[in-house]
């Protein structure tokens, strides 16, 4: 317990210290709305990543369709604020809650299946969502619908601060040790007793609500919203953030989301350039760094190994 309490709190105060110099600097106008925006789009980015970290880092289940998820996130959250005229607080919420129960009813039929097929269910799904929404006029249709921008970095750092908290908890509580066990050894953690597919579920519906999260975030940071911005490609580039990261490492997650996002960003106007920089990045990871730039490591288990007298104690994982 004091462990975990000597963890909590340096990360507490970090993130309150990281947060207060940033708003600071957005209040005496020392970052205009380029950066602050790109801060913005950095922390709803760490959110997707993080929520399918869980997903496939954790539990080990495959899925390419967490666009689905935001979309839902995205127009639920839309709806609610610019339909119903409810608070923005209420409308993340609310595309978090849907999103969890898109994703528990997703996961409940789809998660008995593995790999490839799990993959083609759950990006099928996304397909389905886009497509949905695609026809539906309330929404806007094809043309999109209109939205007030009301993301903002005090929503988008503390969704992003909650979002860290519950997964890193989670992980670490016995719940979490089963949902690795099943990431290692399916087969095995049933045999121990291990509820495989209650689990599975857990972290695809965490995952989901999360998603949900990031597309209240994301759809209140531009002033339209349209079905061709939730397709596959969007699943994927999600997907690259854990990839490249490393599967299993929540630290290499939010480094990887936060280094793609930039390039992303200054290559705005570069569309081509900057699919061959992801590719030519996935190629070079793959070929020089298979297990991704963490691998399965925390950054809290590099401060241990550089405390780590020479010739002495474990060395790490």
């Amino acid at each position: 317990m004091k462990k975990k309490s000597k963890q909590f709190w340096p990360f507490v105060i970090a993130s309150v210290l990281v947060y207060g110099i940033v708003q600071l600097l957005i209040s005496n106008g020392m970052l205009n709305q380029f950066y602050s925006n790109t801060l913005i789009y950095i922390a709803i980015n760490i959110i997707l990543a993080v929520s399918l970290h869980l997903v496939i880092g954790i539990t080990g289940q495959f899925s390419i369709g967490h666009a689905g998820f935001l979309a839902v996130g995205a127009y639920i959250s839309a709806i609610v604020t610019m339909k119903l005229g409810l608070p923005f607080i209420l409308a993340i919420i609310a595309g978090g809650i849907v999103a969890a129960l898109a994703g528990l009813i997703v996961g409940i039929p789809s998660l008995r299946l593995k790999g490839d097929y799990l993959a083609i269910a759950t990006l099928g799904f996304a397909e389905i969502i886009r497509i949905v929404f695609l026809n539906i006029d309330y929404v806007g249709g094809a043309a999109g619908m209109q939205v007030s921008h009301l993301t903002t970095w005090t929503y988008s750092f503390f969704s992003l601060f909650i979002t860290i908290l519950v997964i890193v908890n989670f992980t670490n509580s016995r719940h979490g040790i089963a949902a690795i066990s099943v990431r290692e050894n399916e087969i095995a953690a049933d045999a121990m007793g291990i509820n495989t597919t209650y689990y599975k579920v857990v972290a695809f519906t965490i995952g989901s609500f999360f998603a949900g999260v990031a597309g209240a975030l994301y759809s209140h940071n531009f002033y339209i919203i349209q079905p061709s911005q939730f397709g596959f490609l969007k699943s994927f580039d999600i997907l690259i953030f854990v990839v490249l990261g490393g599967l299993g490492s929540l630290s290499g997650a939010v480094l990887s989301a936060i280094l793609l996002t930039v390039v992303s960003t200054y290559l705005q106007g570069y569309p081509e350039t900057r699919m061959i920089i992801y590719s030519l990045v996935l190629i070079l990871v793959m070929l020089y760094r298979p297990k991704g730039l963490m691998g399965t490591m925390e950054i809290t288990d590099y401060f241990k190994l550089w405390r780590t007298p020479k010739g002495g104690g474990q060395h790490g994982k």
